[in-house]
């Protein structure tokens, strides 16, 4: 299974240091930022398994850029890493999208025990079976995707594409839809981000063309063919 992806946000670059290291020590892929300036681009687009997000960083509060990109759709479990350590503040924290919450100072064991604690909760419920279209396989779990004998990398969202696709493959989605259940519905989205996103998705998965997976009724969406 692929390591388990966590972002961590943390404008203190020898705390963020610290975190990396101990982190990748217990085995997983880490990707670390001094602020929030690409975090929500990164989280959308990639298979991202966590978020480790300071709560006072430059230009904006990490709970409220929390609340924010969960209003985006954004489901990425998130752990707090924070000074702030009132009741009130915990509970803050929680009500603004948080799945664990740790007051510094901290241990970097204990750190390592928390995240190791939300993503076995948070992976509860991903399908362990693959799921299948003609002569391609998703596993919604490990996220690997297979068209024929190729491995194909997908994007978060691209993987997200193309498992709504083929979950209503019976239907024609329009672009509306795809907007909402794919992208969650953001306004600053239109029909080219779909266009675009879904000429992408089949050049990865046909790129000799010969398969047409991806049928487009004009004026209507896309379905699969």
């Amino acid at each position: 299974m692929a390591k388990a992806s966590i972002v961590i946000v943390e404008d203190e670059e020898d705390i963020l240091e610290l975190l990396e290291y101990n982190l990748q020590k217990e085995g997983y892929e880490t990707i670390g930022f001094l602020n929030t300036k690409n975090v929500q681009q990164l989280l959308e687009e990639e298979n991202i398994d966590l978020l480790l997000m300071d709560r006072n960083l430059p230009g904006v509060e990490g709970s409220e850029f929390v609340e924010k990109i969960r209003s985006k759709g954004v489901q990425t479990p998130v752990i707090y890493l924070s000074a702030k350590n009132k009741d009130s503040d915990i509970e803050e924290g929680f009500d603004r999208g948080a799945d664990d919450y740790i007051t510094k100072p901290f241990s970097p064991k204990e750190v390592a025990m928390r995240v190791k604690a939300v993503l076995k909760r948070t992976k509860i419920g991903f399908s362990q079976e693959s799921i299948a279209y003609r002569d391609i396989s998703m596993n919604p779990q490990t996220r690997e995707v297979r068209a024929g004998e190729l491995n194909i990398e997908l994007s978060k969202l691209e993987f997200d594409l193309l498992l709504t696709l083929i979950k209503n493959q019976n239907i024609v989605l329009d672009r509306d839809f795809l907007l909402e259940n794919v992208w969650g519905g953001d306004d600053i989205y239109q029909d080219k981000t779909v266009n675009v996103a879904i000429n992408r998705l089949k050049e990865k998965i046909d790129p000799t063309k010969e398969k047409e997976y991806i049928k487009t009724v004009r004026g209507v969406g896309y379905t699969l063919a």
